[in-house]
């Protein structure tokens, strides 16, 4: 019987306690997990689509799960030493790989936990499911919490589907994560075309992404190749994209950056103090320097669309309204040089960390002209007393199918204004403050009328929300000051 997500997520959790019992920690759990499961869900993918193992002979799950005692734990190991020098998506996967199920008899119970489930979904993204639920998981278990952010699936459904990739375009996420982004893209590119030509292309030449976390850059690498992705090279990078320039160009961009405001590191003086620098990328594209990440994988994202490129990004609200000459310039750069045309503000209480609050900047790419690309920027408010939860009252996609009408992919000259969907031209928007495109105009219900106050709950959990923004955006200032970086609480 097929499992669903949630299902295979309780029973991969379930193992956590059979681990920790040997005292593994949850990042190493993790990691021997994401290990064993790929060679079960290799084996399983090669019977399901009849495609041959890229993984060398003798060092399959076929090879090991027959076995048990001192022979299983060294050929775990000897598997994961050899894979771990192979070349490609296989060397991505187990690189640097090391056994950590020292005890033979619970190396054994965990293979054949694993060993009595089908956990291959052709459709689903059975990994990343798993994944976040470990997460989600980890953070209400463990005090300092899992701190990473992972887009919503009901987001990145819609971001794919009003970005609309075509069969024939490359697809690229410069901070893939999971690949949460690209393997939606994928099963919304596959539905287009019946041709194996094309099929085979899309499956090896399309897609591509970097992270800068190896331990995700293994997952997104698994989670690939589990979907018949790749061609036996590894179409993700474990590489920071913000350090250069790769000259390489894309059709198209979906993408959530990392939300951390601002990148520093310590050292020490010649006097034995502790000083604080900012870290700042240098590179001839990127028109601003400035520290805050945001802003840098904007400038990134635009030096590598095409010319006639589109683009989907997650950003936190602070790219809206960040002052100084990087925040203002940027926005101006984008309104001008681009055509800017929709903005989503998105609600709180999606994402796993307190504080985030977020939106979805839909761009394309325009050659060079003497007027502004930007004529309207329409922006759609789905956060203004509207109130989401990841575990009561968690975003669906249908939360988003009004937005999703209104934007009118087809034909964007055929939207029209609503409550919730308002156009601002170009004149209106240059003429603002320092280009503040942090813009509501709803009136606040709970302002106006105490019986339309949400439940305590979600009061408690917004109220959680803006002391962290509020808490990001006082950090931000103290380092912009030379202070001290102020640590996030445990």
């Amino acid at each position: 019987m097929s499992e669903t997500p949630s299902s295979l997520v309780t029973k991969v959790w379930n193992y956590a306690h059979v681990l920790r019992e040997q005292g593994i920690s949850y990042g190493d759990y993790l990691e021997q997990i994401t290990y064993l499961l790929f060679l079960k869900m290799d084996e399983e993918r090669t019977a399901q689509l009849g495609q041959p193992s890229i993984l060398p002979k003798g060092y399959q799950w076929e090879d090991m799960v027959k076995l048990d005692g001192d022979a299983l734990e060294a050929h775990y190991r000897k598997t994961l030493e050899k894979l771990a020098a192979e070349k490609g998506i296989i060397g991505t996967i187990f690189r640097k790989s090391q056994n950590k199920l020292s005890d033979p008899a619970k190396l054994k119970r965990v293979v054949s936990m694993i060993a009595g489930e089908t956990w291959m979904g052709i459709k689903v993204d059975v990994k990343g499911a798993i994944y976040e639920g470990l997460l989600e998981k980890n953070a209400s278990e463990v005090k300092s919490g899992a701190g990473q952010y992972f887009t919503p699936r009901a987001v990145i459904q819609a971001m794919v589907e009003l970005v609309a990739p075509k069969i024939g375009e490359t697809v690229h996420d410069p901070a893939c994560g999971t690949g949460g982004f690209l393997l939606e893209a994928y099963e919304q590119m596959r539905d287009q075309t019946a041709d194996k030509t094309k099929i085979k292309k899309l499956r090896e030449e399309t897609f591509s992404g970097t992270d800068i976390v190896p331990d995700v850059v293994r997952l997104c690498a698994m989670n690939l190749y589990l979907h018949g992705l790749g061609d036996g090279n590894s179409p993700i990078e474990e590489a920071d994209a913000l350090l250069s320039d790769s000259g390489t160009r894309f059709d198209v961009i979906l993408t959530n950056p990392p939300f951390g405001k601002k990148s520093s590191y310590r050292y020490v003086d010649e006097e034995g103090d502790i000083q604080t620098e900012s870290e700042e990328y240098s590179r001839e594209d990127f028109r601003y320097s400035t520290s805050n990440k945001q802003l840098n994988f904007l400038q990134h994202i635009m030096t590598v669309m095409k010319l006639t490129g589109r683009a989907g990004v997650v950003l936190p609200d602070n790219v809206l309204f960040e002052t100084g000459q990087a925040g203002e310039g940027i926005r101006k750069r984008l309104l001008q040089q681009f055509d800017f045309h929709t903005l989503l503000r998105l609600p709180t209480g999606i994402f796993y960390k307190p504080g985030v609050k977020a939106n979805v900047l839909f761009f394309d790419r325009k050659p060079a002209a003497q007027k502004p690309w930007t004529k309207e920027l329409w922006i759609y408010d789905l956060r203004t007393n509207l109130h989401f939860t990841l575990k009561k009252n968690p975003l669906q996609r249908a939360d988003l199918d009004d937005f999703v009408n209104c934007y009118a992919a087809k034909d964007r000259s055929q939207r029209k204004e609503t409550e919730r969907f308002k156009k601002f031209t170009y004149e209106e928007l240059i003429a603002r403050d320092h280009t503040d495109l942090n813009i509501f105009w709803i009136p606040d219900e709970s302002l106006e009328d105490l019986d339309n106050l949400p439940s305590p709950d979600i009061i408690a959990q917004e109220i959680v929300d803006n002391l962290a923004a509020a808490l990001e955006q006082f950090r931000g200032v103290a380092e912009e000051l030379g202070g001290e970086p102020i640590e996030e609480a445990e």
